[in-house]
């Protein structure tokens, strides 16, 4: 009896270490642009599409609903938005897309500019919320916040 009492005490604690390393590698999750697109210009601001890919550290498939994000330059809130659900595949990358709006304009030629959010993943048994912020490069950020 003790054997068997041992036994799932150590399967226990097993998962219980598994699920917090992959809880802490689903938490390093990164995004990157991989395409942005001017859709158009109206009185209330531009509209943009977003592409962003992201990539899955965990062994966990995790499944996102909507996603909604800011894009802040130079601490100054430029607009936001909303990607389409996706589904991240363990260890792998998926790309997913969406759209944003664009309300306000920079002041600066260089803005350091991030996006920042929160994605609400889906697991079989509970749903955790990880949040990102991404900091695109340079060239990313002239395409997207610049109008041309």
């Amino acid at each position: 009896m003790a054997k068997k009492a041992a036994a799932v005490l150590i399967i226990l604690v097993s998962l219980m270490v598994f699920g917090y390393t992959q809880y802490a590698s689903a938490t390093q999750i990164n995004a990157k642009i991989t395409q942005s697109k001017l859709l158009e210009k109206s009185d209330k601001g531009s509209l943009y599409n977003l592409e962003l890919e992201f990539d899955n550290p965990s062994l966990l498939i995790l499944s996102a609903g909507k996603t909604e994000f800011t894009i802040i330059a130079n601490d100054k809130t430029l607009g936001g938005g909303e990607l389409d659900p996706f589904t991240l595949p363990a260890l792998g990358k998926t790309t997913t897309s969406g759209t944003w709006l664009r309300d306000q304009v920079s002041d600066s030629d260089n803005p350091e500019v991030k996006i920042s959010g929160v994605t609400k993943y889906q697991l079989l048994f509970a749903s955790i919320d990880v949040p990102f912020t991404y900091y695109p490069t340079y060239d990313q950020t002239r395409e997207f916040i610049q109008d041309a």
